[in-house]
């Protein structure tokens, strides 16, 4: 299997020039198409590195984290709310998508950078009566109460992986939405409108002078650290800096 992406058929989140070289690197591991390869990151959002020969060098240092996990591979795929650290920096970002749906990184203080949100898609009982939730990036996680609902968010500590916060997914949570048109913006969920049978519910979505409608699965739960947060690297200017080789 090639570990190379043509540049012209990666997904719209990513945020890489599309016309500056053939191939890039392929994501593989959490999060799937949804994930942009670390070595995007390191090299087209941050300019940290010149070369996946730099990029591998540099995260065999251990300095750099992702969810506080410094066993790291250069394409391994960082996606929504994953929290990247660079301690000799001193520097602590949070993936976000902005307003155009590409994901962006939006710089944290080091103290929110222990955890990460992340959404509930599905749950499943498991054998011994435990609960398995199913999260947005791919990752499974066993409780042992069955308080939690699917849409739900909940924050995980990076340290031990035990939950340390829920949001229930109701009206009045605070959201943001992920996809569609109104990517990055960020409300109260004002209704949510059923619709009969197989199709998606719509959410009614109050973002102070304005409101919006889309569907369920375009909203996340979010807590009001969020709100006032600004997407910085990861712009539509900075990204088309620096292409570079993949090699």
């Amino acid at each position: 299997m090639s570990n190379h992406q043509k540049r012209l058929s990666v997904p719209k989140s990513w945020p890489v020039e599309r016309k500056t070289e053939t191939f890039t690197v392929k994501a593989q591991g959490p999060h799937g198409e949804d994930g942009v390869p670390l070595l995007i990151v390191l090299r087209d959002v941050l300019g940290y590195v010149a070369s996946r020969k730099e990029a591998r060098y540099a995260l065999e240092q251990g300095t750099v984290l992702v969810n506080g996990d410094a066993n790291v591979a250069e394409d391994r795929p960082i996606g929504m709310f994953d929290i990247l650290a660079f301690t000799e920096r001193d520097e602590y970002y949070r993936v976000f998508p902005d307003e155009g749906g590409r994901l962006a990184l939006t710089p944290i203080d080091a103290a929110d950078a222990d955890s990460k949100l992340s959404k509930i898609e599905d749950k499943t009982k498991v054998a011994g009566g435990r609960t398995q939730l199913n999260l947005h990036d791919g990752q499974n996680l066993l409780v042992e109460d069955d308080e939690y609902a699917a849409k739900d968010s909940i924050v995980i500590d990076n340290d031990d992986g035990e939950i340390v916060a829920h949001f229930p997914y109701e009206e009045g949570s605070l959201v943001t939405a992920v996809r569609g048109s109104h990517a990055g913006d960020i409300g109260e969920v004002d209704e949510i409108q059923t619709t009969p049978g197989s199709g998606s519910n719509n959410v009614v979505v109050d973002a102070g002078d304005d409101s919006f409608e889309t569907v369920e699965e375009y909203v996340v739960v979010i807590d009001e650290n969020f709100v006032g947060d600004e997407a910085d690297a990861a712009s539509d200017d900075e990204s088309s800096e620096d292409g570079g080789d993949d090699e």
